[in-house]
């Protein structure tokens, strides 16, 4: 994968397909910039899915981690719901 290019949202409008045959054909994302700041970034599909598997896969192993480090302690290292609940949405 090429190094992105960043481009405001108007110029990505301007040329909206040329940005899309360089994610698809070259490989390189765009970065879409609004007033300055990152906004978005487009990517080809194949590497949208690609990144996709890899955050599920990670997730699922940090996920079967948790549920094997609970298991090991047994009732002392045991949670309530709502701190469990809170663990997952802090995680990275």
């Amino acid at each position: 994968m090429s190094e992105p290019v960043t481009e405001s949202m108007a110029e990505v409008r301007r040329h909206l397909a040329d940005v899309i045959d360089r994610a698809r054909r070259d490989e390189t994302p765009t970065i879409i910039t609004r007033r300055g700041k990152s906004e978005a970034v487009l990517v080809d599909i194949d590497e949208y899915r690609r990144l996709k598997h890899v955050a599920e896969q990670h997730e699922e192993e940090w996920l079967n981690r948790l549920a094997d480090e609970a298991e090991s302690e047994g009732l002392n290292g045991s949670v309530s719901v709502e701190k469990m609940a809170a663990l997952l949405r802090s995680a990275p």
